[in-house]
């Protein structure tokens, strides 16, 4: 996705709400952000974040969204006011898009789903050292 709100792409997500569970908020982010109303599928990683000057340390936990038809492809609806667009992007072009956490997460989430793993992750990387 392409927020409006900074310079890079990012996955799609957000926090989730207080009583909420990281599935339901995978949910509703999706619906929000997409508008698409799937169910979040299996673990891909979990990454522990540390705090920066903009925002408090944090769990990022990533699912996957599975396989879109044609048809969910082409019924993905942006909100105007929150993102510029979306793209389908190769492995390959990634890091061109989006910070350098979320390119090394997006390609540990990549392995987890090749391999069937989840991916325990400390800012992007599994062994905790983390540009």
């Amino acid at each position: 996705m392409d927020p409006v709100y900074r310079d890079t792409w990012d996955l799609p997500g957000g926090a989730v709400e207080a009583e909420e569970s990281p599935h339901a908020a995978c949910r509703r982010e999706i619906a929000e952000e997409l508008g698409l109303d799937r169910p979040a599928g299996r673990v891909l990683a979990v990454d522990w974040v540390p705090s920066r000057p903009e925002r408090p340390e944090g769990l990022v936990v990533v699912y996957d969204g599975g396989v879109l038809t044609q048809g969910d492809a082409q019924a993905i609806a942006v909100p105007a006011d929150e993102l510029a667009g979306f793209a389908f992007v190769r492995p390959d072009e990634v890091a061109a898009k989006v910070t350098p956490l979320v390119a090394r997460r997006i390609a540990a989430c990549l392995a987890a789903l090749a391999t069937g793993t989840v991916a325990s992750l400390e800012n992007g990387t599994a062994d905790g050292v983390g540009v």
